[in-house]
């Protein structure tokens, strides 16, 4: 089984409380549903380092929640439901913005609509993870004036560790939320400048070369290496036809110096299983990146 991402909720409202369960259900999630602010607190604290998001629904109390949050060393991806009022113009499928002018948790917090549909919900957890693991890279985080050094200084390490256990499970969950591995079409290798592809390229055959000369070695275990190729070829969206061409063209490679040094190219023949392993590896990912329901 692969791992579940922990998410923690405090919604108040039954009628909300419903459809996420339901949302959260096809998304394979395990759920803990908080009924209050110091229940959440509670619960966020001593489980901080094993929750992968909290989903809050706006109310009264939430701002000082946020504070105790912060104050505690509790960093978390966050997705806040609230109502918007008649007077505030939104966008019904992308959700509010947040209605304060600064964020209320942290800048990577995201805002939903309570009636957002499971879609826009399982993006706004996407969306809300995506900006965690990002945070550590705003200049203006951490934002609260009234925290002492100290915990701004715990709170910046803690954010790196939770970011690096996050990024881990996620790339583990890889086909259970595909939505969390959605690509970004501008490092395509179709739309990288020539340079770049170049770059990527040259990395791929490196990478593929080392799989192949340690494939059959019993003392290297190339499954971090394999990893690494695949994760470039994914990213960059690469086809399996492209990893063929890296194959063959290394072993005509091979095959040249072994008619140089007078030997057979029949042990080249056995590599083919290394082409097999690197496309299954790869066609899986592809697979698990579209979400099930789809």
């Amino acid at each position: 089984m692969l791992p579940q991402l922990s998410i923690c909720t405090l919604i108040k409202s039954q009628t909300l409380r419903d459809p996420l369960q339901r949302t959260l259900d096809r998304a394979r999630c395990s759920v803990v549903h908080c009924s209050n602010g110091q229940e959440f607190l509670d619960h966020a604290q001593a489980q901080k380092h094993h929750i992968d998001c909290a989903i809050l629904e706006e109310q009264a109390g939430l701002a000082d929640l946020s504070q105790q949050l912060q104050e505690a060393g509790v960093l978390l991806p966050v997705v806040i439901m609230s109502e918007v009022s008649d007077d505030v113009s939104h966008d019904k499928d992308t959700g509010p913005p947040n209605p304060s002018d600064s964020p209320l948790y942290h800048p990577a917090e995201v805002w939903l609509l309570v009636d957002s549909s499971d879609d826009k919900i399982a993006e706004g957890i996407h969306e809300a993870v995506e900006q965690f693991l990002t945070l550590s890279n705003d200049p203006n985080f951490p934002q609260r004036k009234r925290l002492k050094p100290e915990v701004v200084s715990h709170a910046k390490e803690f954010l790196m560790k939770k970011q690096r256990r996050l990024t881990d499970k996620l790339r583990e969950r890889l086909g259970y939320l595909g939505v969390y591995y959605k690509r970004n079409p501008e490092l395509f290798l179709r739309n990288l400048p020539q340079e770049e592809q170049q770059a990527v390229l040259q990395d791929l055959q490196k990478l593929y070369r080392e799989i192949v000369l340690d494939y059959f070695s019993h003392e290297v275990n190339i499954n971090p290496i394999l990893d690494e190729l695949v994760n470039i070829a994914f990213f960059a969206d690469i086809s399996v036809t492209h990893i063929v061409e890296i194959h063959m063209e290394l072993m005509d490679e091979f095959s040249k110096q072994l008619k140089l040094e007078g030997r057979s190219e029949e042990i080249l023949l056995d590599y083919r299983l290394t082409l097999i392993d690197a496309i299954a590896h790869l066609c899986e990912m592809y697979r698990r990146s579209i979400p099930r329901e789809l």
